[in-house]
């Protein structure tokens, strides 16, 4: 059963791809899993990054309690399981962009040759590959902002109802933006907020203007097994949706950014 008070959520990410909460998590809830994350950084604060969050216990914990968790659950249904993690920030020494795209690609345990299956690769040890666009359908990622995100720090834009083209070659993909982009939306953000996106939503983001900490835990999240042996690298699943991280979450009523004007 949908918590009532993610419905919304559920009915923009039909329509438009992506939705957006208030901040649900509070500053000292941010500021401890922003300190437990630096402690896997280069030491020198010009990380652009870090991948397989999952390994992480707080990471974990996020994953399967609290706010997130009840999202995951509200979109995908409660088996749903986390099934990968990756932290994105912006600072002088890593301030990267990424043009246009979709997320089209899963982490899995190991390379079994199945149909549809295909672009296998290896990031920090991990094996990837582009799954059939059924798979990707059928998942969700939620990206916590631990940091504010003002228009002068690279907000990720977005192409609203762009989800539902399906996967698309680079010839449909420019196309798509050319005649598209005059109306991305701006996703700006303020600490704690939540950004729920569909993987196919095409998005994009500049090299910030400002370039200080935009720090950014993206969660994908999947409900399905895969076939013919394949598994996913993680599969993290866990503590009952109604339980919190800690007693620095606050559950807030959720707003869009509807209205508002990756690389590692």
């Amino acid at each position: 059963m949908i918590n009532a008070r993610f419905v919304y959520i559920v009915h923009e990410l039909q329509l438009f791809g992506f939705a957006a909460t208030e901040p649900l998590l509070s500053p000292d809830a941010c500021d401890a899993i922003s300190q437990t994350l630096a402690t896997y950084e280069d030491g020198h604060g010009s990380s652009g990054g870090i991948r397989n969050l999952l390994d992480i216990p707080v990471i974990q914990n996020l994953a399967t309690a609290g706010p997130v968790r009840m999202i995951a659950e509200a979109v995908l249904g409660s088996r749903c399981f986390a099934v990968r993690g990756i932290l994105f920030d912006k600072v002088p020494g890593a301030n990267w962009k990424a043009g246009w795209h979709q997320d089209t690609i899963i982490a899995v345990r190991e390379k079994r040759e199945l149909p549809g299956y295909e672009a296998w690769s290896e990031k920090a040890g991990v094996v990837h590959v582009r799954p059939p666009e059924a798979v990707l359908k059928r998942m969700v990622s939620i990206r916590l902002h631990l940091d504010a995100c003002g228009e002068d720090n690279a907000p990720l834009r977005v192409l609203s109802g762009s989800h539902r083209r399906g996967i698309l070659d680079d010839v449909a993909l420019d196309a798509t933006v050319r005649t598209e982009e005059s109306v991305a939306v701006t996703c700006t953000a303020d600490r704690g907020t939540l950004l729920i996106m569909k993987p196919l939503l095409l998005h994009a983001s500049s090299a910030a203007i400002n370039p200080t900490h935009r720090r950014v835990v993206h969660l994908d999240f999947a409900a399905d097994e895969l076939p013919g042996g394949l598994q996913w690298h993680w599969r993290v699943c866990g503590a009952s949706s109604q339980e919190t991280i800690n007693d620095t979450v606050r559950t807030l009523p959720g707003k869009t950014f509807r209205q508002r004007s990756k690389r590692l």
